[in-house]
Parts: structure tokens; sequence; C-alpha cells
């Protein structure tokens, strides 16, 4: 168990995620999102060996997940999210570390992501940890009513381990 209390961050566990996870996976996936990811959608991801982590917390409870796809000298965000409840207490920075980690330790030198035109929050987040917006995907997320939402494609680049970032 980690606990980082100068960050306000409870005391967390991360582990891979695994089918199983995805019980509680989806519960939180259907909170956060007006239209989430399926169950589908994580078992290819999990069943291509895609690296993807769920964080609990000292109750078991999940914190939050990310799912990410490696490729050729990079790595892209497919999904970070943090349960609603747990919102706004470092916990998505906690989880880019940890990816950002995993990236490095791999010799990729960049990380992708996109995310929602509207969600200014996980932008505000993403623009503090160092991502830069380098395009505009149109019409890449579904929407309930009306026409997809435009994404912005961000990026950060990985500084090698042992580097300064």
């Amino acid at each position: 168990m980690n606990a980082l209390p100068e960050r306000g961050l409870p005391a967390w566990e991360a582990a891979a995620m695994r089918v199983p996870d995805l019980v509680d996976v989806m519960v939180v996936e259907r909170q956060a999102y007006p239209v989430p990811w399926t169950h589908g959608n994580f078992v290819d991801s999990l069943a291509a060996g895609y690296p993807a982590e769920v964080l609990r917390g000292p109750r078991h409870e999940l914190l939050g997940y990310w799912v990410a796809m490696p490729g050729y000298e990079e790595m892209h965000l497919l999904n970070i999210t943090v349960a609603p409840a747990w919102q706004g207490r470092g916990l998505a920075v906690l989880m880019l570390d940890r990816l950002v980690a995993a990236a490095r330790a791999q010799g990729l030198s960049q990380l992708w992501l996109e995310v929602r035109q509207s969600n200014e929050r996980a932008q505000a987040v993403y623009r503090r940890y160092g991502f830069q917006q380098l395009g505009l995907r149109r019409g890449y997320y579904p929407v309930l009513q009306g026409p997809r939402e435009d994404a912005l494609l961000m990026n950060l680049p990985l500084d090698p381990i042992g580097e300064a970032a």
C-alpha cells in the first residue's frame, strides 16, 4: 500500500488490470462518461496485451484505472479514469506518473492521447503535466445526440530514464 499524504492522496495500491477487475471498472466507467467504453473494449485491450492498471484504495475500492497501447517508440493513452468520488485529489497525475515511468522503462520517446474538446478539466490536467496540443481529430468521439465531438490530440515527449524531464 502506498500513500502520499502531502498530495492529499488516499492510501492506494496499483495492480495490472485483469478481467475480474472489469466488474468494478465498468461501474466507474458508466459513472464517469455519458458514452462509456464497452466491456468488450476493455476485454479486447487486455487480450491484446496492452498495459493497463487499476488503482485501489484501502478498502479495495476502485479509485481509477488506465489503458494504453504501445507502438513504435511511443505509447498511446487510450483511457484514464478517476472514479467520480475520488476526482480532484491528484489521482490522475499519479496514474500518469506510473504510465510515463512504464513507457520510459521500455525506452519509448512519446506519449499520445486524445481528449474531448469539451473536457476542459482533463485538458488542464494534461497541460499542467506537460502535454501540448498538436492537432485536432474531427468527429472523433461519439455523443448521445447530435454530431460527434472533436478531440484534441496531445503529446508529451518522454526523456529517457536518467535524463532531466
